[in-house]
C-alpha cells in the first residue's frame, strides 16, 4: 500500500503556512492497542484560523487520533502537541484552551439550552454575571437566544448540534475538535453546522479540526490529512490533491473477469488499470476521446462506462489501490473506531 504523501503545489498559502507556527503538530505519532496497530507513525501541522480535516473509512485510525489530540489517550510513541501543550504531559493545561465537540451526545435533554450551558460554564470555574453574559452570548451565536429556556428534548437535531457547539466554545478555546459532527443530522442541518464552522475561522480565527467519512464534507475543508488503516496517505488541499491525478477517471463495468479485461487493456494500450471489484479503474487525460477505442477494442466484454473529473475518493483509490468503503475495513476494527 503506497503511504507516500501528495506533493503541496508551490503557492503563497504554503509559504505563508511553512512561516506561522502550527497550532497543532503530529509528530510521528504511533499508537497500539495489544497486537493491533491504529496509528503507524502520523505526522502533520495545522495551522492558525484553520478548517482541517481528518478523512478516513472506519478503521482507519482518525478516531483514535481524536482522541489523543483531546487528552483522552496517551499515544504510544510520538508527540502531539496543541496550543504549545503536550497531549500526554501538559493535558491539565491544554483541556482549559481547546473545545471538544464528541459524536456521542452530551446535552442533558431534561435541562434547558441555559441550563446545559451554565453547568457547562462552571466545569470551567466561569462564575456569576460573567458567567450569564456568556451563555447569553454563544446561545446568539448560534442562533438559539430566543430558545434559552426550552428544553433541550424539544429540538431538533440539528438544533441539539448546535448546543454541543456552545458547549465546546464557552470558554473561547483556540482550538476546536469534532469528531463527526453531522452524524445523523439531515442534510440542512448539516449545511448549516459547516457554514458555522467556516464562520468561526473567518470571524473568530478560530482553528478547527474535525473528523469525517464524507467525501463531500471533506471537500468544505481547507485541508485534508486522508487516512487509511493508521496511515496517513495524503494530505493537502482538496484541490491539491484532486490535481495529482492525471486527467479523467474512467470506470468500466467488465462483462465477465474484470483481472482479464484489465491485463488486455494494459497489455494493448499501456496504461495502468486497477481492479475495483467487477470494475476496471483507468486515468486518462482525455478520457471521452479514449472511451471509443476501448468498445472497439473489447466488444462485448464491457457492460458499462463512466467518465468524471477527479474527486476525493479517485485520491483515496489512486493511493491505496482499494475503495473508499471495503467489506474488509471498519466492520472488524476495534471498538473504538465503530462508531457507526
Amino acid at each position: 500500500m503506497a503511504s507516500k504523501v501528495a506533493p503541496l503545489a508551490d503557492s503563497g498559502l504554503e509559504t505563508q503556512r511553512a512561516s506561522t507556527p502550527a497550532v497543532i503538530s503530529v509528530q510521528n505519532v504511533v499508537h497500539r492497542y495489544e497486537n493491533r496497530t491504529a496509528l503507524s507513525g502520523v505526522s502533520f501541522d495545522v495551522g492558525p484560523a484553520e478548517l482541517f480535516g481528518l478523512l478516513g473509512p472506519n478503521g482507519s485510525g482518525k478516531t483514535t487520533l481524536f482522541r489523543i489530540l483531546s487528552t483522552l489517550m496517551i499515544p504510544t510513541a510520538g508527540r502531539a502537541v496543541v496550543l504549545g501543550c503536550d497531549v500526554a504531559s501538559d493535558a491539565s493545561s491544554l483541556r482549559h484552551q481547546i473545545g471538544v465537540v464528541f459524536q456521542a451526545q452530551s446535552v442533558d435533554p431534561k435541562l434547558s439550552a441555559y441550563e446545559n450551558l451554565w453547568h457547562q460554564g462552571h466545569l470551567y470555574g466561569l462564575r456569576g454575571a460573567a458567567l450569564k453574559t456568556r451563555v447569553m452570548e454563544i446561545l446568539a451565536r448560534v442562533g438559539l437566544a430566543d430558545r434559552a429556556k426550552e428544553r433541550v428534548e424539544t429540538f431538533s437535531g440539528g438544533m441539539q448540534r448546535r448546543i454541543e457547539l456552545a458547549k465546546g466554545l464557552l470558554h473561547r478555546p483556540g482550538v476546536l475538535l469534532l469528531d463527526e459532527p453531522t452524524t445523523g443530522l439531515d442534510p440542512g442541518a448539516r449545511r448549516d453546522l459547516w457554514q458555522y464552522l467556516q464562520m468561526l475561522r473567518d470571524e473568530e480565527h478560530v482553528s478547527v479540526l474535525v473528523t469525517t467519512h464524507l467525501m463531500e464534507e471533506a471537500e468544505r475543508c481547507d485541508r485534508l490529512a486522508i487516512m487509511n488503516e493508521g496511515n496517513l496517505v495524503a494530505l493537502g488541499t482538496p484541490a491539491e490533491l484532486k490535481s495529482e491525478i492525471g486527467g479523467d477517471v474512467i470506470l468500466l463495468d467488465a462483462a465477465q473477469d474484470a483481472a482479464l479485461l484489465a491485463e488486455q487493456i494494459q497489455t494493448q494500450f499501456h496504461v495502468s488499470a486497477t481492479v475495483l471489484g467487477n470494475q476496471v479503474r483507468i486515468e486518462r487525460e482525455g478520457g471521452h476521446r479514449f472511451v471509443p477505442d476501448l468498445v472497439e477494442a473489447f466488444p462485448g466484454e464491457i457492460q458499462a462506462i463512466s467518465v468524471s473529473k477527479p474527486a476525493l475518493e479517485d485520491v483515496f483509490i489512486h493511493r491505496t489501490g482499494h475503495k473508499f468503503w471495503n467489506e474488509s475495513m471498519g466492520e472488524n476494527s476495534h471498538s473504538e473506531d465503530k462508531r457507526r
